[in-house]
């Protein structure tokens, strides 16, 4: 018996979930990973623009065969004269089959766009993090706006459970009194038709609660049986449209490529240098012998004619104008919505105050109805009415507290207020 009571209690805690048990699951699923996913690529494309500055060293290995005698290094010709009057040198520096093994490398010194692209790629970098958080932010307010709604229709199916008992226990009256001739029998068919469409409402709220059960598992991977408390714990603060964050950086990296692509027709400054250790036999002689050879120097380029970089910056222009249009587009559209949602919210705080003077009257109503129409100084129809104008009220409130939840959840996303703080 000890180990059913363990068991029952160890399942029960396991259905129970509360907001933060929610906000936890969404951090850790791949919704929000694919986001972070954007992160680590904008972080590795600042390391790979930064890493161009380094100096990039190769290792070779050559093998040539000439037909005719070939130089293993490049001789002046006073020095080349020299080995051959030179009777102690008879081994000269040519061979018909040379080896090398060396190394080289090459180095920027000043190349501008390199620095550029770097920036461009911290601000996009920097736009992938804001993206993130903002996507973060609407998931969690769908999560909150779902749970909302699955509260109101939790609140509805009660009101309409409520009605049920209500009809159930006038019915038992009136089948007394049909039952005696004092009623006629169709007053219980107008009750039974009021029971059937509590069930058809009923099944209705299942099959929306559904889809808001799923959109919540399909966001944090937990499926709940019922929706979770939850309570606003702190207020809204307005000082800057967080939302548009992503978009801001995503232009100002656009600037910067255009920029970068500008400055790829500057001067650009390279170090260059390499050396190299040749073995052969000497065509004259045939004897082994070893060189070496290396060198250093600076190169300047500077592009005159490229064609291909003219349209490239044509290029980076047109996606920096277009996401200039997108951000001003967006910005308007964030403002006239965050204006009606913030006049919307006093209208629903007026809302929830008059559907609850509301309720109370229509309870207070439905009472008497209750008592005329058992005394039969009402007709069905009009006790039905009755009925219906209770849940309809309450229907009203739930309605309109789910809209102030929504509401709410809209504008801490535009605004980038933290979710978190926001609902308990």
């Amino acid at each position: 018996m000890r180990k059913i009571f363990v068991a029952l209690s160890v399942a029960a805690s396991l259905q129970a979930t509360t907001l933060p048990e929610l906000f936890s699951a969404l951090k850790n699923h791949a919704q929000t990973k694919a986001d972070e996913m954007q992160v680590k690529r904008a972080k590795v494309a600042h390391t790979l623009a930064t890493s161009k500055l380094y100096p990039k060293i190769d290792l070779f290995a050559t093998y040539d065969n000439y037909s005719t005698p070939n130089g293993m290094i490049p001789l002046a010709p006073d020095h080349m004269l020299g080995l051959v009057k030179d009777p102690s040198k008879p081994s000269q520096p040519f061979s018909y089959n040379i080896y090398k093994a060396g190394a080289k490398f090459t180095m920027p010194i000043f190349v501008k766009s390199i620095y550029t692209m770097a920036n461009k790629a911290k601000a996009m970098q920097r736009s992938a993090k804001a993206k993130k958080r903002i996507d973060l932010l609407q998931n969690e307010a769908v999560i909150v706006a779902s749970n909302a709604n699955l509260l109101y229709l939790k609140e509805l199916a009660r009101s309409l459970e409520l009605k049920r008992k209500s009809l159930l226990e006038t019915k038992k009256t009136i089948r007394i009194k049909v039952d005696t001739g004092r009623a006629p029998e169709s007053a219980l068919y107008k009750i039974d038709d009021a029971l059937n469409q509590i069930d058809i409402a009923k099944n209705n709220i299942d099959l929306q609660k559904n889809k808001l059960i799923s959109s919540i598992e399909s966001l944090t991977g937990i499926h709940l049986d019922s929706p979770v408390e939850m309570h606003q714990a702190g207020e809204l603060h307005f000082e800057s449209m967080g939302a548009l964050r992503p978009l801001q950086e995503k232009l100002k990296a656009s600037k910067i490529e255009l920029s970068a692509q500008k400055e790829k027709l500057y001067p650009s400054v390279f170090a260059h240098g390499s050396y190299a250790y040749s073995r052969a036999k000497a065509y004259n002689t045939h004897d082994n012998i070893n060189e070496e050879f290396g060198n250093i120097g600076v190169v300047v380029d500077i592009p005159l004619l490229a064609m291909d970089q003219y349209k490239s910056i044509e290029k980076a222009k047109v996606e920096y104008e277009a996401d200039s249009v997108e951000l001003e587009k967006t910005q308007a559209q964030l403002q006239a919505k965050a204006k009606m949602l913030k006049e919307t919210l006093p209208l629903l705080d007026r809302s929830i105050a008059l559907a609850q003077k509301n309720i109370k009257n229509k309870e207070k109503l439905l009472d008497i109805a209750k008592v005329s129409f058992k005394s039969g100084r009402l007709p069905a129809e009009e006790y039905l009415r009755y009925e219906d104008e209770v849940v309809s009220a309450k229907a009203a409130l739930y309605e309109a507290e789910a809209k102030k939840w929504q509401s709410t959840m809209e504008l801490a996303v535009i605004y980038a207020n933290n979710i978190e703080e926001l609902v308990k």
